[in-house]
């Protein structure tokens, strides 16, 4: 181990300064970020936060370490009484101090980063949890258009749709629904979803199970729902299932009655999670 000299402790300092800066700097990227984000300042301090790391791993390399091999001759045990023996251990030592020194400073400096980059973790809002699984729909809601007034059963004829919405949120993206008026005698539905369709009306998720797009066309000759984005085929008549295009789920059926006063309520929200199912392909 090489005795330290003015020269290297100068070096020492500079390595110690360039990685507290880096270490100041990704804490005060995060608490910029915490307390509203600057795009421009938060770029400046991740630039100084790696170029301080940079910096000192350079200058650490390039002037601490050793650069060149050469062969030490053994030479004997120093004798416990040797001054000079003493003077170099002594000086080991303190070299020694002064690495141990520059690690911990480098591990600050790490640690300034790890903050920094807890950023784009911090960045991903909390997780959804059910959320998804949900819908503003609830039994006795009444559907209502966009300007918020009830729809009835009159204002749809056989062959007809129109883009309904839950009560209290009309243009709700994740609420909105088809409701479609077909022959009763044509529907293809199970029992239980039979009693969801009362005089051929049925209602489905707008959203669909592809990609998110909303379900616009409709050609009432074939009652078939066409997703415009990747032309996606739903059969009305049969719950409609899918029968062209990518989508592999149906669209969730919303359970609804008619009230004495013609206006259409919900039963329930959907029974199955609407819109995309890639984000659920693990639930089955």
């Amino acid at each position: 181990m090489s005795q330290s000299t003015p020269e290297t402790s100068r070096v020492e300092r500079r390595i110690a300064l360039s990685f507290g800066i880096s270490m100041i700097a990704g804490f005060a990227l995060l608490a910029v970020y915490l307390s509203g984000g600057q795009t421009q300042l938060e770029a400046i301090l991740l630039a100084v936060s790696l170029g301080g790391i940079g910096v000192g791993i350079i200058l650490w390399s390039q002037r601490l370490l050793p650069t060149e091999l050469h062969v030490e001759q053994r030479h004997p045990a120093a004798e416990v009484g040797n001054p000079e023996a003493v003077r170099e251990i002594v000086a080991e030592e303190g070299a020694i101090t002064r690495r141990s020194l520059l690690i911990r400073a480098l591990g600050g400096a790490f640690a300034g980063l790890a903050a920094a980059l807890a950023i784009p973790v911090l960045s991903l809002g909390p997780a959804p949890g059910r959320s998804l699984f949900h819908t503003p729909w609830r039994s006795g809601l009444r559907m209502v258009g966009l300007d918020g007034k009830p729809i009835k059963a009159g204002d749809v004829p056989v062959g007809g749709i129109v883009t309904g919405f839950p009560e209290g949120v009309p243009g709700s993206a994740d609420g909105q629904a088809l409701l479609i008026r077909v022959e009763p005698g044509l529907l293809r539905l199970a029992a239980d979803r039979m009693a969801w369709a009362p005089d051929g009306y049925v209602a489905y998720s707008k959203l669909c199970t592809h990609a998110g797009c909303p379900v616009g066309l409709y050609r009432s000759l074939e009652h078939r729902l066409i997703c415009p984005c990747h032309q996606s085929t739903f059969d009305v008549l049969d719950g409609a299932q899918p029968v062209f295009g990518p989508a592999a789920r149906p669209l969730p059926q919303l359970p609804i009655r008619i009230e004495a006063d013609g206006t259409i309520v919900a039963l329930s929200d959907f029974t199955e999670p609407v819109g995309p199912a890639f984000w659920n392909i693990h639930d089955g």
